[in-house]
């Protein structure tokens, strides 16, 4: 099968959404599938909806593919080119989330040209039930495809219950940040409620600082303002060894995101007996529970207070939950078990066009 994999840039951002796309193709690959990458650039959404209008975008949709394989985040660029005449392979969307689910001055314009661009693919493959649920509800019909859940065994690390337990009780409460340090992901928020816990605990921020240079000088400013700097860390970008050595040395993953469409980081830190502070904004609702983490409304730090609050006095209890934590990984779908699924809808497609 020769597929063609629609993105902006490379593959090597370090978003879920890309790593989703690089399991995917790694799995295409080791199935003896061709995967060509269409390279789009990045830039604004204005700028990226005259994409559209380019001869060298159109030629390169244009070539001999079984299917063409489009990162649903690339919809303004190919809301009209994929209806160009010549464009004849058929298309699948991965949709991680719809940027019309994202709270947004401009959302009713998002909601127009994603609504126009996903009328025109012929199958879906969403990150998880509430995707799906967010493309039916934008189209007003169920969307053809599959659901295949991203997963969290990048790692896959060997711990026993009994080492969870003996963390939960070390030290002051270790809380762990990882994402790109940009406003969606609500580190202000996370900043904002732990600055108002009495208690000893630790805030180490891991992720990209350079998407967003203005909001990550507000978090400083207000890091500084709450007079909370000996207490959080900005580590930032960390090779793969470096972040495994910090989610098996944390207490709580903390990520309360204004919207995620999955939330893979909770999954990767439950992998390692790691609760998830997570958002209710999104998808993590469909693994996230009491059991296992707490959900926190977007921006609300007395809830994140609470929560923190609470496991800084029952140290029991943050280990049971990190031990639920764990068996909730174990039991998720794997990297394998998703992208074969996705494959079978590819092949699907491709043979279906075909006929």
């Amino acid at each position: 099968m020769h597929v063609g994999l629609v993105v902006y840039g490379d593959l090597t951002p370090t978003s879920g959404g890309y790593l989703y796309d690089r399991r995917l193709v790694r799995h295409l690959r080791e199935r003896g599938d061709r995967v060509d990458l269409v390279s789009l650039p990045r830039r604004g959404y204005a700028s990226a909806l005259t994409d559209n209008l380019t001869p060298g975008l159109y030629r390169a949709l244009a070539r001999d593919y079984d299917v063409l394989l489009q990162d649903e985040l690339c919809h303004p660029s190919l809301v009209a080119a994929n209806r160009l005449p010549g464009v004849s392979a058929p298309v699948v969307a991965v949709v991680h989330h719809l940027r019309a689910s994202e709270p947004r001055r401009l959302r009713p314009l998002y909601r127009a040209v994603e609504r126009r661009y996903l009328e025109a693919v012929d199958a879906t493959v969403c990150n998880g039930e509430t995707t799906r649920a967010a493309v039916a509800d934008l189209l007003g019909r169920e969307p053809p495809g599959v659901v295949a859940p991203p997963a969290g065994d990048r790692f896959d690390p060997e711990i026993a219950d009994r080492e969870i337990r003996e963390r939960a009780h070390q030290g002051p409460l270790r809380l762990l940040f990882v994402g790109n340090v940009t406003r969606r992901k609500g580190l202000d928020a996370l900043v904002g409620g732990l600055a108002t816990v009495d208690g000893d605990w630790r805030l180490t921020v891991v992720g990209d600082t350079t998407v967003d240079p203005e909001y990550v000088d507000r978090v400083r400013r207000q890091v500084r303002a709450e007079g909370v700097e000996d207490r959080v860390t900005v580590a930032g970008r960390l090779p793969d060894d470096e972040l495994a050595a910090a989610l098996r040395e944390h207490h709580l993953l903390a990520v309360p995101s204004r919207y995620e469409g999955y939330g893979i980081v909770y999954l990767e830190g439950m992998s390692f007996g790691l609760p998830a502070l997570a958002s209710r904004a999104g998808g993590a609702a469909e693994f996230v529970d009491d059991d296992c983490g707490f959900l926190v409304d977007p921006g609300d730090r007395a809830a994140v207070a609470g929560h923190v609050t609470a496991l800084l006095a029952d140290r029991d209890r943050l280990a049971e939950m990190g031990i639920a934590a764990r068996r909730r990984y174990e039991a998720h779908p794997s990297w394998e078990a998703s992208a074969a699924r996705a494959r079978e809808l590819l092949l699907s497609v491709a043979g279906d066009a075909e006929r």
